[in-house]
């Protein structure tokens, strides 16, 4: 039996039981009600019968704090005319349009709408365009530039094939007694996730510089393919004047690009600050509670085993590794770097071809333009070798 036909017999019984005793106050009692309620029950017996006893909540709906519809679409299309707006820029740009609603109330509509972070606005944006084909506005411009500029600053770089993007970064190891403080040089392939570590007693550029020339430079030369560009953070080993700075002076003479982080964000390169944890965890945590180190080569030897064993040995969850070891990564994508090689070198071959033929025909045209002087070139060499002739005659 349904719960309302259970309520709908308990108030009938309320009812007929008060008529059978003549005494309300009496048939409350044994029912478990009051006076007031079974006053309201007859009241809404006599006006609509059985269906007016239904159970009824008192409770008042709770109604969702939704804003008006033309308010709504405002905060949408100002979403999508400025993304980089946030929401008391918007609330306030909405005010001074006659339009009332709190910056929650802007972020409400944003999540009901999927569009309540940049990137989140700045897809609805590209969307907008690609199904109206409208003309962007200069802030329009502006925020999809920012986009770019965030994506190669904030880790979203993107890396196409082994050797197009390398990330480097110092980590300070730790003080051994009779050495002094250790720092780390990383290096590793973004495409592979191939690393190449080596131990310092200082920070500088020089050994910056020295971590690529002795360890990353030649194991690219060694698989036939170049090294592009270098990811690293602001930090003095990594950034200063060409002319008199070591790190720098090698990029420039191997032809490497260089991509700084943004200042104080060192989730842009988050790759090797999560490569830093995990040698943390797996080797250096591990190692200086098995054995006293003296000096750093001793150290060095160790580490050199364990990024061998990470690089041939313990499978990678990365994007482009799919549960394979880093080298194995590496070996699998390199005709990805040599294809790339092929199309660049080509490109640079037709280029070579067109300003060959540009150069010819702008000679050819040259002459053309020059025949008064040709002639008397040809003039001149005739009256030349008539006096060589007469001469000949005279000393004969």
């Amino acid at each position: 039996m349904k719960t309302e036909v259970k309520l709908i017999k308990s108030k009938l019984g309320l009812l007929n039981l008060a008529e059978e005793l003549g005494n309300v106050s009496q048939a409350c009692k044994v029912m478990g009600y009051s006076r007031d309620t079974f006053y309201r029950f007859r009241e809404l017996y006599d006006k609509g019968g059985e269906l007016a006893l239904q159970e009824i909540s008192r409770r008042k709906p709770i109604l969702r704090n939704r804003v008006e519809a033309h308010i709504e679409e405002a905060v949408i299309r100002l979403a999508t005319d400025n993304p980089a707006l946030g929401q008391v820029r918007v609330s306030n740009e909405l005010k001074k349009k006659g339009l009332f609603i709190s910056p929650g109330g802007v972020r409400s509509v944003w999540l009901r709408h999927d569009m309540e972070t940049f990137k989140k606005r700045l897809k609805a944006l590209e969307a907008l365009v690609a199904q109206d084909g409208i003309v962007l506005t200069e802030s329009q411009v502006a925020a999809l530039e920012r986009k770019k500029v965030d994506q190669e600053v904030k880790g979203e770089i993107e890396t196409y094939h082994p050797g197009y993007l390398g990330a480097q970064d110092t980590y300070y190891v730790g003080s051994i007694k009779g050495v002094g403080r250790i720092y780390q040089q990383t290096f590793i392939d973004t495409y592979s996730k191939v690393v190449c570590l080596k131990l310092y007693d200082r920070k500088n550029a020089l050994v910056a510089a020295d971590t690529l020339n002795d360890r990353v430079i030649p194991f690219f030369e060694e698989h036939d393919i170049p090294l592009l560009r270098i990811l690293t953070d602001r930090g003095t080993e990594y950034c200063g004047a060409r002319e008199h700075h070591e790190y720098q002076l090698y990029l420039a003479l191997e032809d490497i690009d260089h991509t700084k982080t943004r200042t104080r964000s060192p989730q842009t390169n988050g790759i090797c600050e999560r490569f830093h944890r995990t040698v943390q965890n797996e080797f250096y945590a591990i190692a200086f509670r098995k054995k006293i180190y003296t000096c750093i080569e001793q150290l060095q030897e160790d580490l050199d085993q364990w990024v061998c064993e990470y690089n041939n040995q313990r499978p990678h969850t990365g994007k482009y590794c799919y549960g394979k070891t880093p080298m194995q990564t590496f070996i699998d994508s390199i005709h990805l770097s040599k294809e790339k090689m092929l199309d660049q070198q080509y490109e640079k071959m037709n280029n070579e071809d067109h300003l060959s033929a540009v150069s010819k025909q702008n000679a050819s045209d040259e002459m053309n333009a020059r025949p008064d002087e040709l002639s008397s070139v040809h003039v001149s060499l005739a009256e030349i070798e008539e006096d060589v002739k007469f001469a000949e005659a005279v000393n004969g």
